[in-house]
């Protein structure tokens, strides 16, 4: 017999694997499916300007009044709004919903996160074991369930798209268009030819509705509502709104946050590279739309294995060894890519950027926020809206500039973020190793010993494309 904290992680984490189908399959769809007058990436844009906006204030005031199961039950209908709005493309459907689903993912996020302590810390004091422990075991299975997400929604795309009787063969005048090329051919681009038929979009967003609204329906019925106490305390002794929205910028004043910016803001540049440009000029302007689901499959599938064994390959390499991997990883395919002319006939080469992307984003998303978790233990939740924030606000520039700058550019400008990071982030780690921070365990005890702090740096909590 599984307990009952053990049974919420599983309920949390099919929950979230539904939901994420769904939205996972849309995002990487956006800058192919919506590609009129950069619709699509404009929305993607909206998406994470939204999030920054939420993430100020929006999660500590829902998750303290709502609790954290009808916080997560409120951030999914919010995604689900979105595919709504898929139904019929246009500027007043999406952008709305964009913001509706920002507005919902930074509270949905942190609500999980929080959920996941909390089962963890009172399963541990059940069993007599280290809350730490407990809570590394949850989120790596969470994790582990939820990576997963990007291969079935990516797979229900390919299969719906490739009943498409409409395919047709990719014209030569195009292949030269595709990948770094000429800017002026790469900006005039003509990509209204690579949409599949509408009743095949129609079925698709119907599909990924149905997962959406079935992810809500498993989290209300079937996970329980641990934190109803701590709710029912809070909303009778609320705390000022000008103390919940401004800690996160209080916390600017350390300037170890200030100088990991440029690291976080790596973060949200390389994925939407990935699912708005690579997904646009390399695949779809090569092979088709119906080819953007396996490419990215293999993404998923590489980013959720090796999610799981970089956070425990981490206790025994250390964090700096693992984030320079990743940041070589993604340099050598920068450089590959500005070189790179995507033909038909390269077809194993379209899979193999996608799955060291992968690996590579593994590492920045478990390892960064691990980083986070440690140098700000005392300030966990503006921290966390920090990382939100700044890792959003790469998503937003990136997406924004995506339709008025050519390829080439785009590269240099993500190459230029990488080479800053590599620069800016050794100087907190190796403050760290000089001046550890002591941690406290998530109760708010006073710190523990300094051994403590190696024992936290194989977490795997990381933050996928929301």
């Amino acid at each position: 017999m599984i307990s009952r904290n053990f049974k919420n992680v599983l309920v949390v984490s099919v929950g979230f694997l539904s939901l994420f189908t769904a939205y996972g399959g849309l995002q990487s769809l956006q800058s192919s499916l919506n590609a009129e007058q950069g619709m699509g990436v404009a929305s993607l844009s909206v998406i994470y300007a939204s999030i920054i906006v939420s993430s100020m204030f929006l999660p500590h005031i829902m998750i303290k009044n709502l609790g954290c199961k009808w916080t997560v039950v409120a951030g999914m209908a919010c995604y689900v709004s979105y595919s709504f709005g898929n139904l019929y493309p246009g500027w007043y459907t999406l952008i709305p919903t964009s913001a509706v689903l920002g507005l919902g993912g930074a509270p949905l996020w942190s609500a999980k996160c929080t959920y996941l302590t909390i089962a963890g810390n009172a399963q541990a004091a059940k069993d007599g074991k280290k809350g730490s422990d407990v809570i590394n075991q949850y989120f790596g299975i969470f994790f582990f369930i939820f990576q997963s997400s990007a291969v079935w929604g990516n797979l229900m795309s390919s299969l719906i798209f490739g009943q498409d009787g409409n395919i047709a063969i990719i014209p030569e005048e195009q292949l030269q268009a595709c990948g770094a090329a000429d800017c002026s051919l790469n900006l005039n681009m003509n990509t209204t030819s690579t949409r599949p038929a509408q009743e095949l979009v129609w079925t698709l967003v119907g599909c990924y509705i149905g997962v959406g609204v079935l992810a809500m329906i498993i989290v209300a019925v079937f996970l329980d509502n641990i934190d109803r106490e701590q709710s029912s305390h809070f909303r009778e002794n609320r705390e000022p709104f000008s103390k919940t929205f401004l800690a996160t910028f209080r916390l600017l004043k350390d300037w170890r946050l200030l100088t990991l910016i440029p690291l976080t803001m790596y973060s949200g540049f390389e994925q939407s590279f990935l699912s708005g440009e690579y997904t646009k000029n390399y695949v779809t302007c090569a092979l088709g739309i119906h080819y953007v689901g396996y490419v990215m499959m293999c993404f998923g599938a590489t980013n959720s294995v090796c999610s799981f064994l970089f956070g425990r390959l981490a206790r025994y390499t250390g964090r700096a060894a693992l984030l320079f991997f990743a940041a070589l990883a993604n340099f050598s395919c920068i450089i590959a890519l500005l070189f790179w002319r995507p033909r038909p006939d390269q077809l194993p080469v379209f899979f193999v950027f996608p799955a060291l992307w992968g690996m590579a984003d593994a590492i920045w998303q478990t390892q960064t926020n691990a980083l986070y978790g440690i140098l700000f233990s005392r300030h966990k939740e503006a921290a966390f809206a920090n990382y939100r924030m700044w890792e959003s606000l790469g998503f937003v520039i990136a997406f924004a500039y995506s339709t008025f700058l050519c390829l080439e550019t785009k590269l240099y400008i993500l190459l230029s973020v990488l080479v800053l990071t590599v620069f800016t982030y050794p100087i907190v780690e190796y403050h760290e190793r000089k001046h550890p921070t002591l941690s406290i365990q998530e109760a708010g005890h006073p710190p523990h010993n300094k051994e403590g702090i190696h024992n936290d740096q194989g977490k795997i909590i990381a933050q996928t494309q929301l």
